[in-house]
């Protein structure tokens, strides 16, 4: 999870930054910046079609990781093919043919950003279908969810200092241009990921949990299996809601900084150092309080107080004290919340599955957290499309109500998420 954390976030953090940046950043402008009917922006387009793709193509390879009859597992085969085009496509995202606005790029990005997305979900589909093989009651769900969380939290925070790092190489090597310093930069950090992706290839004998009979039921019949549990539906709509809000903190936070609060977006990486140290403060209160109160309490609550905190995003630079002490506050406070929501919603799947097998005898982990995905995929792509419709609105110092205006969507996404899952019904466990 940390090495698919690294590529992911690389993508998330740097992509519209680096095609849209600020007039500050020293970055040049690689594609244009001209509008669509005066709503979309060549970025959302590219993002929005790189991600549906990828959505589509989830239940794909779900279904084909659940009716595998491989001798050596349904999940680990696969996953070890998809490392090294995850690797090469991760970093060719950020390679465009020329360092000037061209249409070239456009493609470029369109065919690079659309493969690295389909070999990347060949991998953490069926890595994610594991949770429930390896974890059978609620407590263990929770905690090896937490110790996944860990991960990805942690790949947050290493992609997140792609800036630091760039401003290193750019520096000690001497070299010419800031983006050819930030490409050095992800072929770096990509190849950590891929290394630490290798290990549960390798570490991992998918044989000794057992033989697992391969599920027999057409794609179209579990994908209506799926979307009719009603538990299920609750979980995927609250969800969706929730990723497109993370989505808008995760695209926009080099804005806040550089242009909210107009600090170096070097700044970047101690802001996730300092989200990443206060979460996990919190990882063991959420596994205590899950034990105690249930995971359903704890995601309403953590969706309620961070609306509040996409409320704050709204007034970010605007108070008279300190700027670097308004977006650590924030950023701290928000730390919170996403220590739960980090961890929980992966357990709160792994139990609706295992009541399904149990109530159906058939194993379609796989295809559970492809629909999951798919709803997230979608719920990123219109998080990434959303908040790069709204910089047309501003996203320079003096000229940034688009950005300021992704503070109230995400807090009114909360409410949404926390409303839709009231509904969902907790399944009674002696934890």
């Amino acid at each position: 999870m940390l090495g698919w954390g690294i590529m992911i976030n690389l993508i998330s953090v740097i992509i519209v930054y680096l095609y849209v940046p600020p007039d500050a950043s020293g970055l040049p402008k690689l594609i244009t910046q001209a509008t669509i009917f005066g709503v979309f922006n060549v970025i959302a387009i590219i993002t929005a079609s790189g991600r549906l793709v990828d959505a589509v193509y989830d239940p794909f390879i779900a279904q084909f990781s659940d009716q595998s009859k491989n001798p050596k597992g349904r999940r680990i085969p696969i996953m070890k093919w998809a490392i090294i085009p995850s690797f090469v496509f991760c970093c060719l995202v950020f390679y465009p043919l020329t360092h000037s606005e061209s249409t070239a790029n456009i493609v470029w990005l369109v065919i690079t950003l659309i493969l690295f997305y389909v070999s990347s979900t060949s991998y953490i589909i069926p890595y994610n279908a594991l949770l429930p093989e390896l974890a059978h009651d609620s407590v263990s769900q929770v905690r090896l969810a937490t110790w996944q969380s860990v991960g990805y939290v942690v790949g947050i925070g290493v992609a997140s200092n792609a800036f630091n790092l760039t401003d290193v190489l750019h520096t000690s090597l001497d070299m010419s241009s800031r983006l050819n310093a930030l490409q050095l930069t992800v072929v770096i950090l990509a190849a950590l990921g891929a290394v630490c992706m290798l290990t549960p290839v390798l570490a991992i004998d998918e044989r000794e949990f057992g033989p697992k009979k391969p599920h027999a039921v057409p794609m179209r019949q579990a994908l209506r299996e799926t979307l009719t549990n009603r538990n299920f539906l609750l979980f995927v709509v609250a969800d969706f809601s929730y990723f497109i809000s993370v989505t808008l903190i995760t695209s926009g936070l080099l804005y806040f900084v550089k242009v909210l609060v107009q600090l170096p977006e070097s700044l970047g990486n101690k802001l996730m150092i300092t989200m990443v140290l206060v979460s996990f403060l919190f990882y063991p209160v959420t596994n205590m309080l899950a034990k105690k109160i249930g995971k359903k309490k704890i995601v309403l609550g953590s969706l309620f107080l961070l609306s509040g905190i996409f409320l704050g995003v709204y007034f970010l630079g605007k108070a008279d004290f300190s700027p670097r002490i308004q977006i650590f506050g924030l950023i701290a406070l928000a730390a919170i919340p996403f220590a739960a929501l980090n961890i929980l919603p992966n357990a709160i799947l792994a139990e609706i599955i295992e009541k399904d097998i149990e109530e159906t005898g058939e194993n379609k982990e796989a295809i559970y957290f492809a629909v999951r995905y798919f709803f997230v995929k979608i719920a990123q792509t219109f998080g990434i499309a959303l908040f790069s419709m709204l910089l047309i609105y501003g996203k320079d110092v003096g000229d940034d109500a688009g950005i300021r205006m992704n503070g109230l969507l995400g807090c009114g996404l909360c409410l949404v998420a926390a409303l839709v899952f009231t509904g969902f019904r907790e399944r009674k466990t002696n934890l």
